[in-house]
């Protein structure tokens, strides 16, 4: 059956030459790697944790990026390289009356890039900050609140980030994305695992005399926490582990089908998928490492708990409370974070400026220059979200949102699951899944775990992303 449906999408592995690409599988992995470690990682991921059991936390997620995240990197980037397009094209060449997916799918990095750089500024304030050894202000509680609410400050930070990145965009493919990634994703593996190092060292007694150290902030990190665990909130820590992935991984928004188009045809893809999902869950572990025990030595069980603060808020005062190295430790852990951000929004605004190429046909540059004019208009807006444009806007899933919190709710909450649940049906049903199998086995290359993607694509992604669509509506509470 699939061999048929096969036939209708083209000639098997009739691959597009494209004018740039990546120099081989390392340059791939670091990129895409460099796309998959973002923010997500260093703040989401630990604060998540903290909040859904620790090492309970943990577990799912693996299982999660081992099946469902392997599934779905697996089939963008393939996707990618076999037809040689973007999204847009890619999915109108493997069928016309599907062509609609990929539009929906290049919708999202459109929105997310109208606010990462907001982010990455966010972040390079810090790196300025402790740069100039002002870590004592930054521990305050109003500082995070002031600058995001000072429109010069935001703007300038944000305005400055987009430009770092358009001009890595700019350079191209080679000479920018993969030179920039092959810098930064080694320099950041190693500071991450400098400071989760250096966390484990931590001691401190509080003014009821009670020690804590960072060794046992780690055991309250990887322990698996039962506690209050019911069938409703074990489903809450599945969904929490989820939506993640789709922040950690870049899947379904089309960078990495962006990517895979840039690859070469000696590139394993099943080995690069590995790879790269080793650097992604490392990162994020590491990150957890490093962050939670820290914070439980300077403010215990109850600051694990700040949130989406964590890393704004109650990080610098970790920091603060640090004798001797928390300006070191504090400049080190922001610039990681920026290096991360930097090779995220990269990703974002590449895919943005392929699919362009491809349906404007014009070149990089031009492109380039166009879409970092508009970006950072849009940058500007967002920046001003907490001052001049400052709206509260209830969320279907009963949050209160700003423009940026708009924005990723758009992009992350509703449209990835939405798109995930579409090209699920589409790949597992509609081409079948021998499509994608053919092309990662190309060349005589091994997928040992063909027969788990075949059944994840089917059966069990489509499931999985309509109830999370359908939390992310609110329709499930």
């Amino acid at each position: 059956m699939e061999t048929e449906q096969n036939g209708a999408v083209g000639t098997p592995h009739k691959h597009k030459k494209k004018e740039t690409g990546f120099t081989g599988q390392i340059g791939f992995v670091m990129a895409a790697a460099g796309s998959a470690v973002g923010v997500g990682n260093l703040w989401r991921f630990p604060y998540l944790a903290a909040k859904d059991g620790g090492g309970l936390f943990i577990i799912i997620y693996l299982i999660l990026a081992l099946t469902f995240g392997f599934t779905l990197l697996t089939s963008d980037i393939a996707v990618g390289r076999r037809t040689g397009m973007n999204s847009i094209r890619a999915y109108e060449s493997m069928n016309p009356k599907w062509k609609f997916l990929g539009i929906i799918t290049f919708l999202v990095p459109a929105i997310i890039m109208t606010y990462y750089a907001v982010i990455g500024g966010w972040i390079t304030r810090y790196v300025v900050v402790y740069l100039a050894n002002e870590g004592r202000a930054a521990a305050s509680n109003s500082f995070f609140t002031d600058f995001i609410t000072n429109p010069g400050q935001a703007v300038l930070y944000a305005v400055a980030f987009m430009l770092v990145t358009a001009f890595v965009v700019f350079k191209g493919v080679e000479e920018g994305i993969e030179k920039c990634s092959s810098v930064l994703m080694p320099v950041m593996v190693v500071m991450i695992v400098a400071i989760a190092i250096f966390a484990m060292t931590l001691k401190s007694t509080d003014a009821d005399g009670v020690t804590r150290t960072g060794l046992q902030g780690l055991a309250v990190y990887l322990t698996p926490s039962l506690e209050g665990i019911t069938i409703k909130r074990l489903m809450q820590i599945l969904l929490d582990a989820m939506s993640q992935i789709f922040f950690s991984l870049s899947v379904s928004m089309g960078i990495m089908i962006t990517y895979g188009s840039y690859i070469k045809k000696d590139v394993d893809i099943n080995t690069a998928v590995h790879e790269i999902e080793f650097f992604d869950c490392g990162v994020a572990l590491l990150a957890g490492m490093m962050i939670i025990p820290s914070i439980f030595v300077f403010d215990g069980i109850e600051g694990m708990k700040a949130g989406p603060s964590l890393m704004f808020v109650s990080l610098p005062k970790v920091f603060d409370s640090m004798p001797h190295f928390g300006r070191l430790v504090g400049f080190a852990f922001f610039l990681m974070a920026a290096f991360a951000a930097l090779t995220s929004c990269v990703s974002v605004l590449e895919t943005i400026t392929a699919n362009c190429m491809e349906i404007f046909h014009i070149e990089r540059r031009r492109t380039t220059i166009i879409l970092t004019v508009l970006y950072t208009a849009a940058s500007i807006v967002i920046a001003l979200g907490y001052s001049k444009f400052y709206i509260e806007l209830p969320l279907p899933n009963g949050s209160i949102a700003q423009l940026l919190d708009l924005m990723d709710y758009i992009s992350n909450s509703f449209m990835m699951p939405f798109i995930s649940f579409l090209s699920s049906i589409f790949i597992g049903w509609i081409i079948g899944p021998a499509w994608i199998v053919e092309e990662v086995e190309y060349g005589g290359a091994s997928f040992g775990l063909k027969n788990l993607y075949r059944f994840m694509i089917r059966y069990v992604v489509p499931v999985l992303m309509f109830i999370l669509f359908l939390q992310s509506t609110g329709i499930l509470g």
